[in-house]
Protein backbone atom coordinates (compact mmCIF):
# COMPACT_ATOMS: atom_id res chain seq x y z
CA UNK A 1 0.00 0.00 0.00
CA UNK A 2 1.35 3.38 -1.02
CA UNK A 3 -0.34 6.25 0.88
CA UNK A 4 0.52 8.68 -1.93
CA UNK A 5 -1.32 6.59 -4.52
CA UNK A 6 -3.81 4.35 -2.70
CA UNK A 7 -7.03 4.71 -0.74
CA UNK A 8 -8.12 2.05 1.74
CA UNK A 9 -11.13 0.93 3.68
CA UNK A 10 -11.35 -1.80 6.32
CA UNK A 11 -14.45 -3.24 7.94
CA UNK A 12 -15.45 -6.21 10.01
CA UNK A 13 -18.55 -7.77 8.48
CA UNK A 14 -20.36 -10.01 10.95
CA UNK A 15 -21.11 -12.71 8.41
CA UNK A 16 -19.21 -15.68 7.01
CA UNK A 17 -16.83 -15.06 4.11
CA UNK A 18 -19.03 -17.22 1.88
CA UNK A 19 -21.96 -14.84 2.41
CA UNK A 20 -19.85 -11.74 1.72
CA UNK A 21 -18.35 -13.42 -1.34
CA UNK A 22 -21.82 -14.30 -2.62
CA UNK A 23 -22.90 -10.67 -2.28
CA UNK A 24 -19.99 -9.78 -4.56
CA UNK A 25 -20.43 -12.55 -7.12
CA UNK A 26 -24.21 -12.95 -7.49
CA UNK A 27 -25.62 -10.25 -9.82
CA UNK A 28 -28.94 -10.02 -7.96
CA UNK A 29 -27.17 -9.53 -4.65
CA UNK A 30 -24.61 -7.06 -6.05
CA UNK A 31 -27.46 -4.91 -7.36
CA UNK A 32 -28.71 -4.53 -3.78
CA UNK A 33 -25.61 -2.77 -2.45
CA UNK A 34 -23.22 -1.67 -5.25
CA UNK A 35 -24.22 2.03 -5.32
CA UNK A 36 -25.21 4.30 -2.43
CA UNK A 37 -28.98 4.21 -1.82
CA UNK A 38 -31.34 5.58 -2.90
CA UNK A 39 -29.57 5.26 -6.28
CA UNK A 40 -30.00 1.88 -7.95
CA UNK A 41 -27.79 -0.28 -10.10
CA UNK A 42 -28.31 -2.89 -12.76
CA UNK A 43 -25.73 -5.51 -13.53
CA UNK A 44 -25.25 -6.01 -17.26
CA UNK A 45 -22.29 -8.34 -16.88
CA UNK A 46 -20.66 -10.00 -13.88
CA UNK A 47 -18.24 -12.63 -15.14
CA UNK A 48 -16.21 -13.17 -11.96
CA UNK A 49 -13.07 -14.80 -13.33
CA UNK A 50 -9.72 -13.43 -14.48
CA UNK A 51 -10.43 -11.56 -17.70
CA UNK A 52 -14.18 -11.51 -17.09
CA UNK A 53 -16.27 -8.40 -17.56
CA UNK A 54 -17.81 -6.24 -14.85
CA UNK A 55 -20.43 -3.87 -16.29
CA UNK A 56 -23.06 -1.95 -14.33
CA UNK A 57 -25.54 0.86 -14.95
CA UNK A 58 -26.73 3.49 -12.46
CA UNK A 59 -30.10 5.16 -11.91
CA UNK A 60 -30.90 8.11 -9.70
CA UNK A 61 -34.66 7.81 -10.35
CA UNK A 62 -35.13 4.04 -10.70
CA UNK A 63 -36.30 4.47 -14.30
CA UNK A 64 -33.44 5.73 -16.46
CA UNK A 65 -30.19 3.74 -16.18
CA UNK A 66 -26.92 5.17 -17.49
CA UNK A 67 -23.48 3.57 -17.81
CA UNK A 68 -21.70 3.34 -14.47
CA UNK A 69 -18.79 0.90 -14.65
CA UNK A 70 -17.19 -0.97 -17.53
CA UNK A 71 -14.27 -2.92 -16.08
CA UNK A 72 -12.58 -6.28 -16.07
CA UNK A 73 -11.52 -8.69 -13.37
CA UNK A 74 -7.78 -9.29 -13.14
CA UNK A 75 -7.52 -11.70 -10.22
CA UNK A 76 -10.20 -13.85 -8.64
CA UNK A 77 -9.21 -16.12 -5.75
CA UNK A 78 -12.46 -17.71 -4.57
CA UNK A 79 -13.54 -16.55 -1.10
CA UNK A 80 -10.25 -14.63 -0.68
CA UNK A 81 -9.65 -11.86 -3.21
CA UNK A 82 -11.13 -9.98 -6.14
CA UNK A 83 -9.10 -7.49 -8.19
CA UNK A 84 -10.68 -5.44 -10.96
CA UNK A 85 -9.73 -2.38 -12.99
CA UNK A 86 -11.60 0.21 -14.98
CA UNK A 87 -8.41 1.06 -16.93
CA UNK A 88 -9.39 -1.83 -19.23
CA UNK A 89 -13.01 -2.19 -20.25
CA UNK A 90 -14.96 -5.46 -20.25
CA UNK A 91 -13.70 -6.20 -23.79
CA UNK A 92 -10.06 -5.75 -22.65
CA UNK A 93 -9.68 -2.48 -24.54
CA UNK A 94 -7.77 0.41 -22.97
CA UNK A 95 -10.21 2.82 -21.33
CA UNK A 96 -10.22 6.38 -20.10
CA UNK A 97 -12.73 5.97 -17.28
CA UNK A 98 -14.42 8.76 -15.40
CA UNK A 99 -13.87 10.03 -12.84
CA UNK A 100 -10.46 8.30 -12.42
CA UNK A 101 -8.71 5.16 -13.58
CA UNK A 102 -8.18 2.73 -10.73
CA UNK A 103 -7.48 -0.83 -9.75
CA UNK A 104 -9.45 -2.12 -6.76
CA UNK A 105 -8.36 -5.06 -4.63
CA UNK A 106 -10.97 -6.54 -2.31
CA UNK A 107 -9.82 -9.11 0.25
CA UNK A 108 -11.94 -11.35 2.46
CA UNK A 109 -10.24 -12.71 5.57
CA UNK A 110 -11.33 -14.91 8.42
CA UNK A 111 -12.16 -13.19 11.69
CA UNK A 112 -13.60 -14.77 14.85
CA UNK A 113 -16.68 -12.54 14.43
CA UNK A 114 -17.10 -12.94 10.67
CA UNK A 115 -15.15 -11.51 7.73
CA UNK A 116 -12.30 -9.02 7.71
CA UNK A 117 -13.13 -6.99 4.59
CA UNK A 118 -10.46 -4.78 3.08
CA UNK A 119 -10.48 -2.54 0.02
CA UNK A 120 -7.36 -1.03 -1.52
CA UNK A 121 -7.97 1.24 -4.50
CA UNK A 122 -4.78 1.97 -6.43
CA UNK A 123 -4.28 5.02 -8.63
CA UNK A 124 -1.60 5.84 -11.19
CA UNK A 125 -0.54 9.15 -9.70
CA UNK A 126 -1.14 11.34 -6.65
CA UNK A 127 -3.50 13.63 -8.58
CA UNK A 128 -5.85 10.75 -9.44
CA UNK A 129 -5.78 9.56 -5.83
CA UNK A 130 -6.54 13.09 -4.59
CA UNK A 131 -9.36 13.49 -7.11
CA UNK A 132 -10.95 10.20 -6.04
CA UNK A 133 -10.69 11.22 -2.39
CA UNK A 134 -12.19 14.67 -3.12
CA UNK A 135 -15.08 13.05 -4.99
CA UNK A 136 -16.02 11.20 -1.82
CA UNK A 137 -14.17 7.89 -1.75
CA UNK A 138 -14.61 7.53 2.02
CA UNK A 139 -18.33 8.32 1.95
CA UNK A 140 -19.11 6.44 -1.28
CA UNK A 141 -17.14 3.26 -0.69
CA UNK A 142 -17.96 3.45 3.02
CA UNK A 143 -21.69 3.64 2.27
CA UNK A 144 -21.68 0.73 -0.16
CA UNK A 145 -19.55 -1.34 2.22
CA UNK A 146 -22.12 -0.70 4.97
CA UNK A 147 -24.86 -1.78 2.55
CA UNK A 148 -22.85 -4.89 1.67
CA UNK A 149 -22.42 -5.67 5.38
CA UNK A 150 -26.13 -5.23 6.05
CA UNK A 151 -27.02 -7.60 3.20
CA UNK A 152 -24.46 -10.25 4.21
CA UNK A 153 -25.33 -10.01 7.90
CA UNK A 154 -29.04 -10.51 7.14
CA UNK A 155 -28.08 -13.70 5.35
CA UNK A 156 -30.33 -12.87 2.42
Amino acid sequence: MNPDLDLTLNRLIRAPRKSVWSAWTDPGRLEQWWVPAPAQTRVDRLDVRPGGGFVTRLSEDGVSFVPHLDACFIIVDEFERIVFTNALDSAWRPAVPAPVPMTAEITFGDHPDGTEYRVVVRHGDPAARARHEELGFVDGWGTVTAQLAELAERGV
